[in-house]
């Protein structure tokens, strides 16, 4: 039975690690602050922040999109159901984007009471305006083509094709690990065993750039899935950056200081994490005013919460 409790439980991810080097103050807002806010009983600033949590740009609306849409052709495969045209994906992406824009510009109203059902768009909200800017939809516009024909050709499609000489194993089934009691989020894309081969194959789709991030992301995965599937040798293992923009894949080859460097960066995060805590042992933040703002106009130029750190400026 659901519970509603006063503070969070604490885990860790990659994401929360990231954000709380970006931004102690954003860190505060989307891990602390938020909590609750979905509730229609929760104070102004829980709900408040919540609903700015949800806001996302477009970029992100688009990789989203993507994924979602990768997983399911995935899927299509699998249980032999039709396999859609790249045309076909591209028109679906476009028809998820068009209506992200409209719930934007024309159902703020519904956003602000259920944000997480409906899209609220970073460039919309914080402009002020019914428009996108140009050179955001030339860049998307330009990606849509890019990223779809390079899915289809893509070596893990691929893969996923000869899907009998693969054992999939099914998102659901992976979702956290736990280091000394404490949940360790892990969202991975496509998971599978190569049984020709008899290698483990982690496969993590990027819409975007690649980043010196990715290999880092993908050692903390291949730690789980050694975990969980009881995997003798790091060696079994193959993680693979698929970088549908580019049309290229990465792929690495672990060594066991690899997932040694993960566990440790995972502990070291996890202690500073603690710091900010009033009371560790209920998650009890300290308060606000420990978590410093970012000092860069460029990262807060970006950020949502905007609206709450500047509001003489926003409003």
């Amino acid at each position: 039975m659901f519970e509603i409790k006063p503070y969070p439980e604490f885990s860790w991810s990659l994401s929360r690690h990231k954000t709380m080097l970006t931004c102690l103050r954003k860190y505060a807002y989307d891990y602390y602050l938020s909590h609750n806010g979905w509730l229609s009983h929760a104070d102004t600033l829980a709900k408040q922040t919540y609903r700015l949590k949800k806001i996302t740009n477009l970029e992100m609306h688009f990789g989203s999109v993507v994924h979602d849409l990768i997983y399911q052709i995935i899927q299509n495969v699998r249980f032999d159901k039709q396999i859609p045209s790249e045309e076909a994906v591209m028109d679906e992406i476009r028809h998820h984007l068009n209506r992200g824009f409209i719930e934007s510009t024309r159902k703020e109203h519904l956003w602000h009471h259920r944000p997480k059902h409906y899209t609220m768009l970073h460039e919309i909200y914080y402009s002020q305006s019914n428009t996108l800017p140009d050179s955001k939809i030339k860049k998307i516009t330009d990606r849509l083509s890019a990223t779809v024909k390079n899915f289809f050709a893509s070596q893990s499609f691929s893969d996923v094709l000869k899907k009998d000489q693969m054992k999939f194993v099914d998102s659901e089934s992976f979702r956290y690990m736990k280091a000394d009691g404490v949940k360790i989020f892990v969202v991975m894309d496509l998971v599978y065993k190569d049984l020709n081969k008899n290698k483990w194959i982690i496969v993590d789709w990027k819409t975007g750039k690649s980043s010196d991030e990715d290999r880092n992301q993908l050692a903390l995965y291949a730690l789980y899935i050694k975990q969980k599937h009881n995997i003798a040798s790091i060696d079994d293992i193959v993680i693979r950056n698929e970088y549908l923009l580019e049309g290229t894949h990465v792929e690495h080859q672990l060594k066991e200081q690899d997932l040694i460097n993960v566990q440790l960066l995972f502990q070291s995060s996890m202690e500073q994490m603690k710091s900010y805590l009033k009371e560790p042992e209920k998650n009890r933040p300290l308060p606000i005013n420990h978590f410093p703002m970012q000092d860069n106009p460029h990262i807060c130029a970006r950020c949502n919460y905007q609206e709450l750190c500047f509001p003489s400026q926003v409003n």
